[in-house]
């Protein structure tokens, strides 16, 4: 117990990095457990997509959608999504796969989703860049005019 004690205060910045990242590892473990969302592969979005009516909500800004976006998406910016919940409620009973680009405004809007009383919904991870890797089809709205 000595040693340990004069570890920590020989090598305080270790000891405290290592803390932070103990905490921040069982913080997101707290959080993965309690979601009321799902996440799902890139592949298993698809078969999702094909076995029901789903929908898909991309969260990511119109400038990034219409440079490619998956089939049949629905490009609501995550900062416009609580106000569009009116417009998307319609959609409660259905499930709701959520993308952005990296999978990480996703969470959020999930997260958003899911208090707004959408029952079921899931998020891909990775996002598009997930897809795009697994060579999955996306739909090109409209091409980059320089």
């Amino acid at each position: 117990m000595d040693r340990l004690i004069e570890f920590i205060l020989n090598h305080y910045l270790l000891s405290l990095a290592l803390a932070v990242v103990t905490f921040l590892l069982i913080q997101d473990l707290f959080e993965s457990l309690f979601n009321k969302f799902k996440a799902l592969s890139p592949l298993l979005a698809v078969v999702k997509m094909n076995a029901s009516d789903a929908i898909i909500i991309d969260v990511r800004e119109p400038h990034e959608f219409i440079k490619g976006a998956i089939e049949n998406a629905v490009n609501v910016p995550l900062a416009k999504l609580e106000s569009q919940l009116g417009e998307l409620a319609q959609h409660k009973d259905h499930p709701v796969i959520v993308v952005c680009q990296t999978g990480t405004r996703s969470v959020p809007a999930c997260k958003t989703l899911t208090k707004a009383g959408f029952s079921d919904v899931y998020n891909i991870i990775g996002g598009m860049q997930s897809w795009e890797e697994n060579k999955l089809p996306i739909k090109i709205a409209s091409k980059n005019k320089n």
